[in-house]
């Protein structure tokens, strides 16, 4: 596990991003597992997490011209991704994102910030159903001189949706282009079996996601 996904679990379950127990998910499964990207609310913790994206971006080598978040949560997470590559990669890139309600006053429309133009990675938290990210996908694909060339979330389930897919796999071969997650399903199997000591009753959980991979991954 290289250090910024391990930095991304570790601060994600301090912050309560990350918890580990029973929760009813929209779908009616009951996941041993629940994220919440909700939960990063301090400086600190939004600035770790910037960096998680930031060293995820540089580490995959994907070639990209600015950055695009999705509204609500993307909004903070794209303006501290370009903070963390500009000060800690050394990369300046522009950075967007969208009003859910279209402005009709002042500058008006629905984008804030650069101009898009060019290869446009899309950051999220988290794909469930990938409704927002295709709203982004068609929003971007409408605008002349764009292309999108990404997406990258903070974690992939690796679940089985519809189709026997997982939604990133869907996402991914549905809008022919790469989905990226600084961690999956598998580094958190990984992280309870080695430094799991921190979610309390390690091995109980451990058992619990294994066996609903087991059920459910894709």
């Amino acid at each position: 596990m290289q250090d910024f996904e391990k930095a991304f679990i570790e601060l994600s379950t301090r912050a309560g991003a990350l918890r580990f127990g029973e929760f009813k998910l929209k779908s009616g499964r009951v996941s041993p597992y629940f994220f919440n990207a909700g939960e990063f609310c301090t400086g600190a913790q939004l600035a770790t997490l910037a960096d998680c994206y930031a060293s995820k971006i540089v580490a995959s080598g994907i070639q990209f011209d600015g950055l695009f978040g999705p509204a609500y949560k993307g909004i903070p997470l794209v303006a501290a991704t370009a903070v963390a590559l500009a000060e800690n990669h050394a990369v300046d890139v522009p950075y967007t994102y969208n009003r859910k309600e279209a402005k009709n006053h002042g500058e008006g429309g629905t984008l804030v910030g650069a101009a898009l133009r060019g290869k446009i990675l899309i950051l999220d938290d988290v794909i469930t159903a990938g409704t927002a990210i295709r709203e982004s996908l068609e929003l971007l694909q409408g605008s002349p001189g764009v292309e999108v060339c990404g997406v990258l979330v903070g974690l992939d389930r690796q679940e089985r949706a519809d189709g026997g897919l997982s939604a990133v796999d869907a996402l991914a071969r549905e809008a022919g282009i790469p989905v990226l997650s600084i961690v999956a399903f598998e580094h958190l199997l990984d992280f309870l079996s080695k430094d799991g000591s921190q979610t309390g009753d390690s091995p109980r959980i451990l058992k619990m996601m294994q066996e609903y991979r087991q059920k459910y991954g894709a």
